[in-house]
């Protein structure tokens, strides 16, 4: 490890044919887990909530939105966002009672809302750039646990240009960490997947699926819901500080003239 506790950054690693990525929470918010990503932003808007309560409303939300079709195929990330916001503050309203949530928590959500969306819009610029420059070279498809409206959200953040393929979850009937929906990203890329590497913020759900089939994987390790027990070696490289090395780690130079119109703007396939 270097002064900084984070694991030495390799270089000079034999490039792919291919790229295999992760949406949330890799794109997103460079390795945070989303629980933690939102905490944070109730921290940062002093909602009165502690740490253990919030983690009940999170898990309440995502269990909500899994078993019943809340979310539809058009609504943007910032609108799916907001869902997930509302149904965490019902939830607390209903727990906690309307003193310690005022006003039907309308305006926290709002405060919520904007604060982490703002940080996302940020992070997935710098996310685009990396993707750009990779692109020029590789191929790149997206691999995502979703709710059919990834192609809503790629082309909100103007991402929709860079992959090949988008194989979704809610589309696919396959979620991580099943590895069949990494192997159907590779059939869709044409290559076996020896010769891709996915990159992931999930030891479990990116990461050791990928391996499964023969992937190299790369992770990009942050702040986790849950520490995890997840050894290192099952990645060729871990990434602490984000996506900005990644090109570099590879041997591919982050200028402008390496980004490729024609290959930048071949159009999406959804499988």
């Amino acid at each position: 490890m270097n002064d900084a506790g984070t694991l030495p950054r390799p270089t000079g690693l034999t490039p792919p044919r291919a790229f295999i990525f992760d949406y949330g929470g890799t794109l997103d918010t460079w390795g945070c887990h989303w629980g933690k990503a939102i905490w944070h932003a109730y921290q940062r808007q002093r909602i009165p909530v502690d740490e253990e309560t919030f983690r009940q409303a999170y898990v309440h939300a995502e269990r909500t939105l899994a078993r019943r079709p809340i979310i539809q195929t058009s609504y943007t990330f910032r609108k799916t966002l907001e869902v997930k916001l509302r149904i965490q503050m019902e939830w607390l309203l209903e727990q906690l009672g309307p003193t310690a949530i005022p006003d039907d928590g309308k305006a926290l959500v709002a405060a919520l809302l904007d604060d982490l969306y703002s940080r996302v819009v940020t992070t997935v610029g710098e996310s685009r750039r990396v993707l750009q420059t990779l692109a020029s070279h590789f191929p790149l498809a997206l691999v995502s646990n979703f709710y059919g409206n990834m192609g809503v959200v790629l082309e909100e953040f103007q991402l929709h240009t860079l992959f090949r393929h988008v194989v979704e979850s809610a589309v696919v009937g396959v979620r991580k960490p099943d590895p069949a929906i990494f192997q159907l990203a590779a059939n869709a890329l044409q290559l076996p997947p020896s010769d891709i590497v996915v990159v992931g913020d999930s030891y479990e759900k990116d990461l050791l699926p990928a391996r499964t089939i023969g992937c190299r994987t790369v992770w990009v390790k942050g702040e986790e819901w849950n520490p995890s027990a997840g050894c290192t070696e099952v990645a060729e490289a871990v990434l602490n500080d984000g996506l900005r090395c990644l090109p570099a780690i590879f041997g591919i130079n982050d200028t402008k003239e390496t980004i490729s119109k024609d290959k930048s703007n071949k159009k999406t396939k959804r499988i």
